[in-house]
């Protein structure tokens, strides 16, 4: 693993959709046999996630090796993420222009070295929204996800189920400016 990471910004999925699918693949890849894992439904929620209003991704590579990404939008008052999240959030939370953390990987070679860290902050230094929301599965690695955006200034204000067929997550928010 060099120290020559870099991070390239960019909002045009198509120029990125098969690096990101190839990184999601080889991140999840002993569950992609999970139907709320394979690679076709997350190329579905990929799809459906670039087209939503202010969608941007940030990619991290080790030279020329895509090693991980970080991506999400902007989302309104009305947007569902807010009317599936239980209990119903404050409508101080709702009002406030707010960032979709929708995603986050990272290849396992490259964790604990806080390039996690580094792609989501830098993916949030040039937003105009002034709160980042995301959702996270509470069991990930024992805990330790949830623990991690804890650590990032998240906090829980409530649970959501996206799917049927998926985990309850932890819907965490936080504020941009921190």
């Amino acid at each position: 693993m060099s120290k020559n990471i870099s991070l390239t910004r960019t909002s045009d999925i198509d120029a990125v959709w098969s690096t990101l699918v190839e990184i999601y693949a080889k991140v999840w890849g002993e569950r992609l046999h999970e139907p709320h894992y394979s690679v076709e439904r997350y190329g579905e929620r990929l799809a459906r996630h670039a087209s939503e209003p202010g969608w941007e991704a940030l990619i991290g590579y080790d030279g020329a090796e895509a090693i991980g990404y970080a991506y999400g939008n902007t989302i309104q008052h009305d947007d569902r993420w807010w009317s599936r999240t239980t209990p119903a959030p404050l409508p101080a939370h709702v009002r406030v222009l707010t960032f979709a953390f929708k995603e986050g990987m990272l290849r396992a070679r490259w964790r604990a070295l806080g390039l996690a860290q580094r792609g989501h902050d830098e993916l949030l230094t040039a937003r105009r929204e002034t709160q980042s929301v995301l959702l996270v599965n509470p069991r990930s690695g024992g805990g330790k996800v949830k623990a991690l955006y804890e650590s990032w200034g998240y906090q829980e204000i409530g649970t959501q189920q996206p799917t049927a067929d998926g985990p309850v997550l932890s819907a965490m928010i936080r504020s941009i400016l921190a």
